[in-house]
């Protein structure tokens, strides 16, 4: 069987969960090839994985750097696309039942057009910068607070290219078509739907449209570019889900955001992530010293500002307490490294918490803890929890996505951003042995019950299958049998 995987700065140029899943699901079918369309930044990434031999093929779309844009359309190319930039306009103002709907269709006609002209060209040109500008002051809410600049309108108006450059991408046929992540990530997985009438299947890890309604709080835009952009994602969201024949979050909490977004319940199934469990075997001691330890990549979505001001906390009570910090940001997050080195200098905790980077056996790092630590704003299905759990190291995690899920009664779960629960959680295990070694039994037995890597691999493998055979609700034909 062919699949068509499409990912968004995820695998294969990225560490993470999502990339771990992605390596975990293709190595598990050495049967089904694999295409990789992966979303990228500029396109000079590097990948960072080991490919199988079953990735057939691995094809980089960027969304930024120079870009597709060839030559401008020619006039007849900008008479056609000038409606089309209207009605996006109109579609993403609508707060009518109807403006899904809309979307949906001048979507398809842009996808049609970016086979044909540059579609770059095109928003690049004065036409399309004066209509969008027009439209946009013309459709604004009466309750706006102000009209968009003219700085705006160029910032809206490049954010919607750059979003939109997947369709250009020529669309490859396959058997299934599998986006591993909701908004930007599955507008080339539309696309071979559109073109070549394949079904798709959309999983979300965490949930895409929260994650960005996250970042767009600290984000550099105005709010008239943030209000018109989100507006943008809700909608794509949104026909990603009535467009997938399958969807399959990595956990039950996600459902209730998918259904409310329009997912069909019968098109909803429920994988949690897996881990083999040969590969984290129980531990039989602990550090010397009272140990925090996490590990994930270091973005501002992971919250460590919150885990260090509440290890600052735990310092107060325990000198001899240690946190140590396994990951690496991605590319251009650097700079939210330095802030949490600052943050924990400023709090006096600096020759206390160590940045130690990737490390490359991930078991070492759960390892090097009494406590499992995750502070998280958004997770889907976190793995560091998972693997934690199953080397039989007690959590500390953030009521966020599907943690309690995995969790249950086997470790502490907290609100996020509350860095005195954070601190008082870890103090408990910190301080009782006893209860750290009956919790880790706990949690062990939990994720070989129910989080085993050949359980997920086994569902999706059945899920191919039906899905490319039209046996699933929402697909043309197909009876959810």
């Amino acid at each position: 069987m062919k699949i068509a995987m499409m990912t968004e700065g995820t695998y294969p140029h990225q560490f993470g969960g999502v990339s771990v899943w992605c390596d975990q699901l293709i190595r598990g079918m050495p049967e089904h090839d694999f295409h990789v369309v992966a979303l990228v930044a500029t396109g000079v990434e590097r990948p960072s994985w080991e490919l199988p031999a079953n990735v057939a093929s691995v094809v980089s779309v960027p969304l930024w750097g120079s870009g597709p844009a060839g030559r401008r359309p020619g006039r007849a190319g900008r008479r056609r696309f000038t409606p089309l930039l209207t009605e996006l306009v109109d579609a993403l103002m609508d707060d009518s039942a109807a403006a899904p709907a809309r979307f949906g269709l001048v979507l398809r006609e842009l996808f049609e057009y970016a086979q044909e002209e540059s579609l770059s060209g095109a928003f690049a040109t004065e036409e399309a910068f004066d209509e969008f500008a027009r439209r946009w002051c013309e459709r604004r809410p009466d309750e706006a607070p102000s009209p968009p600049s003219l700085h705006d309108v160029l910032t809206a108006l490049q954010l919607l290219d750059h979003s939109l450059r997947a369709l250009s991408h020529p669309p490859a046929p396959a058997d299934v078509v599998h986006a591993v992540t909701n908004g930007l990530g599955v507008l080339p997985a539309l696309a071979v739907k559109w073109r070549h009438g394949r079904p798709l299947i959309v999983t979300e890890h965490g949930i895409y449209l929260r994650e960005q309604y996250l970042h767009a709080r600290k984000g550099p835009y105005r709010w008239p570019v943030k209000a018109l952009y989100l507006r943008f994602l809700h909608h794509l969201c949104a026909l990603g889900y009535r467009e997938a024949a399958l969807i399959t979050p990595g956990n039950v909490y996600n459902t209730r955001w998918e259904r409310r977004l329009g997912a069909r319940p019968e098109s909803v199934k429920t994988v949690y992530n897996g881990v083999n469990p040969a590969d984290f075997p129980a531990f039989d001691s602990e550090p010397e010293a009272p140990t925090i330890s996490w590990v994930g990549r270091i973005d501002p979505i992971k919250d460590l500002e919150t885990l260090i001001r509440a290890f600052a906390l735990v310092h107060q009570v325990l000198p001899e307490a240690r946190l140590r910090l396994f990951g690496s940001p991605p590319g251009g997050r650097e700079g939210y490294l330095r802030q949490c080195e600052e943050l924990a200098a400023e709090l006096g905790v600096g020759t206390a918490t160590t940045f130690e980077g990737r490390v490359e056996n991930i078991r070492d790092a759960y390892e090097a803890g009494h406590v499992v630590v995750l502070s998280s704003l958004s997770e889907g299905f976190p793995y560091s929890v998972i693997e934690a759990m199953t080397c039989g190291r007690p959590c500390v995690a953030t009521d966020v996505g599907g943690v309690t899920e995995a969790i249950a009664d086997t470790g502490i779960v907290v609100p996020p951003r509350n860095p005195e629960a954070l601190s008082d959680a870890c103090l408990v295990l910190l301080r009782d042995a006893e209860l750290r070694k009956r919790l880790g039994v706990e949690a062990r037995s939990r994720a070989l019950q129910f989080f085993t890597v050949d359980q997920a691999i086994e569902t999706f493998d059945d899920l191919y299958v039906r899905v490319a055979a039209g046996l699933v609700p929402g697909f043309p034909d197909g009876d959810g049998r």
